[in-house]
């Protein structure tokens, strides 16, 4: 079993990256490039799920960094879904907090983004 396991799709006009596992040195080149491939192949907004991520370290807290400069850089989103309390402490303790979107969950972010009638 992969230490970090990543899936993409597409739901409302947002690309949706889930991770599942341990997001550190080891795993992070790899997760890099999922959110790279994912923004420069037609991403426009990025909504990040990691709900299931058990580990994050610095190395993971930089790539997030970095796909959140790539996103400003061509005027979009990127919202992290964070429901783990672990993980939201670690943002707070960081600060980036207060330079993250942090959601609770997908829903809140995709349902604003049907079109209403």
């Amino acid at each position: 079993m992969e230490l970090l396991e990543v899936a993409t799709r597409e739901d409302r006009g947002w690309t949706v990256v889930v991770a599942a596992g341990q997001l550190d040195v080891a795993t992070a080149p790899g997760f890099r490039q999922v959110l790279v491939e994912s923004q420069y192949g037609g991403a426009n907004d990025l909504l990040v799920d990691l709900c299931a991520v058990e580990f994050l370290d610095s190395f993971g807290l930089g790539v997030l960094v970095g796909a959140l400069k790539r996103a400003r850089t061509h005027d979009a989103r990127l919202v992290l879904v964070c429901c783990r309390p672990r993980t939201r402490q670690l943002f707070a303790l960081t600060g980036l907090d207060a330079v993250f979107e942090v959601v609770d969950d997908q829903e809140s972010v995709l349902a604003a983004a049907q079109p209403t009638d």
